[in-house]
């Protein structure tokens, strides 16, 4: 078991989002995913999923999943989450550690030195969402689905997703290039409370608006 630290998962999550400030067109984008996403939720009896990809889905795709996994329940909304790639690599330690740190467990299902199976919880839910790193069409990730990309590189450089009822490209920084300095640590914390904020807007407006 990966030990977590005393700071709550909720507490991050609200501050995360009180604290974020969103420029007109990134709002904009946000609303018509949270608009896509209570749609699909209707029309599908009350339930719906979002499946995060990005190239090696060990960062940035693995936070919007994790998030969106936590935001569920805290929003009381029947939405899966999901994470892919077009590369299988690893659920990235440092991805990891900074999760660890607001107050997800990490429990390795299956052992792997290139890329272990987590089993990611936190205090207060019985409820696991598996964590590792994956192809985006892996049978895990269950259609259907409205696709995120998160790469902050051109859209058109993200791969075809035929399972996807919709898509939608809201790119992140990837805190990859602070691996290995000293600003590793903010980097990491920083992604996670900039996807953190923005996956709280997209429920929050689900909810308020069902």
């Amino acid at each position: 078991m990966i030990q977590t630290s005393d700071t709550g998962v909720k507490e991050f999550f609200e501050n995360s989002f009180n604290d974020s400030i969103l420029s007109e067109s990134r709002r904009t984008l946000l609303v018509k995913i949270a608009d896509a996403l209570r749609e699909n939720y209707l029309a599908n009896h009350h339930q719906a999923a979002l499946h995060f990809i990005c190239t090696h889905n060990s960062r940035r795709s693995q936070l919007g999943q994790v998030w969106a996994f936590f935001a569920a329940r805290y929003f009381q909304l029947n939405i899966a989450s999901y994470s892919g790639g077009t590369e299988v690599t690893a659920f990235h330690r440092n991805t990891v550690k900074t999760l660890k740190e607001v107050g997800f467990s990490f429990c390795v299902q299956e052992f792997s030195h290139q890329n272990p199976v987590y089993q990611i919880s936190y205090k207060g839910t019985e409820d696991i969402l598996l964590g590792f790193s994956k192809i985006f069409d892996h049978p895990e990730n269950k259609a259907p689905y409205i696709a995120i990309t998160t790469c902050d590189n051109a859209d058109e450089n993200c791969p075809y997703i035929a399972d996807a009822t919709e898509r939608f490209h809201l790119p992140y920084t990837d805190p990859k290039k602070a691996d290995g300095t000293l600003q590793q640590e903010n980097a990491y914390r920083e992604a996670s409370k900039i996807i953190a904020s923005e996956i709280y807007f997209i429920f929050d407006l689900v909810a308020r608006q069902l």
